[in-house]
């Protein structure tokens, strides 16, 4: 196993390996308990146990032959009508292997199935209710159509906590033989944003570096700057030194080889600890999303970038 990839590598085998979302976890297995169920929804950002969550179903309602009776699809893959014409509907109408009435199909990213496969797809759930429960998991429910919306139990995820993070890490960096200092843990936690399958695919980045895992490290290979980096670069704006700023801002995202937009994200947030009053923070955070919106739109990042350091300058100076 020692070059399995991470994510799948600790996926969750039981319910009590799935960490940050108990109050799902608690519904979802009163269900398998009674081997029966409704079909479910699954719907919050990337990396927060949605698939894993699945998948433990899976294993613990059908046990060995769980494989038989679980389809698992990426509607991202194959997002057209002929899918859930020809593979949901074929695994459908099929009964289950075991004791258990009913099979399992989960449609990972879901709602990046077309407006007209949604429409088969209902009708499918409809007809095969009696042989087959669907799982549909998405980043975002509102792009899912109402009729399914109306057949499934929806569950929202939630981005992980600190603490849930905190322990994901501890039993990787155990079981890995890491060591990893408290100033690592935190950027650890600050570079996932509540995710994960971002955090484990970082660790091991860096375990494939070396076994001590510091703060440098993880930021370097995750391509996000400090935080007190890009901090200096606003304090530096704030006293006037645009010229300063701009060159700090400039090596910073050299350094770290970051995208305008992926700066921008950081100084953002940023702008939320300074030591400035509320009106100018909300004047710089309309400036910042100002700026956005023009790289997206095809601008020069380093002219909007400039310009965003300039707005900083003149917020203290009005």
């Amino acid at each position: 196993m020692a070059n399995a990839i991470w994510t799948e590598k600790y996926r969750p085998n039981d319910f009590s390996d799935i960490k940050g979302q108990d109050d799902i976890v608690s519904k979802v297995k009163a269900f398998v308990e009674q081997k029966n169920m409704p079909h479910l929804m699954f719907s919050g950002p990337a990396g927060v146990g949605k698939s894993s969550l699945s998948i433990v179903v899976a294993k613990k309602l059908f046990g060995d032959s769980w494989g038989q009776n679980f389809l698992e699809l990426n509607a991202s893959d194959s997002r057209g009508i002929d899918t859930v014409r020809n593979q949901v509907k074929d695994f459908a109408r099929t009964r289950a292997i075991g004791d258990v009435p009913f099979k399992i199909i989960f449609l990972d990213e879901a709602d990046a199935l077309t407006r007209e496969a949604q429409q088969a797809l209902r009708r499918t759930m409809e007809n095969y209710t009696k042989t087959t429960r669907f799982i549909l998991s998405c980043n975002w429910s509102s792009k899912i159509v109402d009729p399914i919306q109306s057949r499934c139990a929806v569950f929202k995820f939630k981005p992980l906590k600190k603490e849930d993070i905190s322990v994901i890490t501890e039993k990787i960096s155990k079981e890995e033989g890491l060591v990893i200092d408290e100033k690592a843990k935190l950027a650890l936690f600050e570079v996932s944003n509540g995710d994960c399958r971002r955090l484990e695919n970082i660790m091991q980045s860096c375990a494939a570096l070396g076994k001590e895992v510091n703060e440098e490290i993880v930021y370097s290979l995750a391509s996000v700057a400090k935080p007190k980096e890009v901090n200096e670069v606003l304090r530096l704006a704030l006293e006037n030194k645009f010229s300063q700023a701009r060159e700090k801002l400039l090596n910073v995202m050299l350094e770290y080889g970051l995208s305008g937009l992926d700066i921008i994200k950081q100084i953002q947030a940023e702008i939320l600890n300074l030591e400035i009053d509320d009106r100018k923070r909300m004047l710089l955070i309309n400036k910042c999303g100002e700026a956005e919106f023009r790289m997206t739109e095809g601008s020069d990042e380093f002219i909007q970038l400039e310009a965003l350091l300039s707005q900083v300058v003149l917020v203290n100076i009005k």
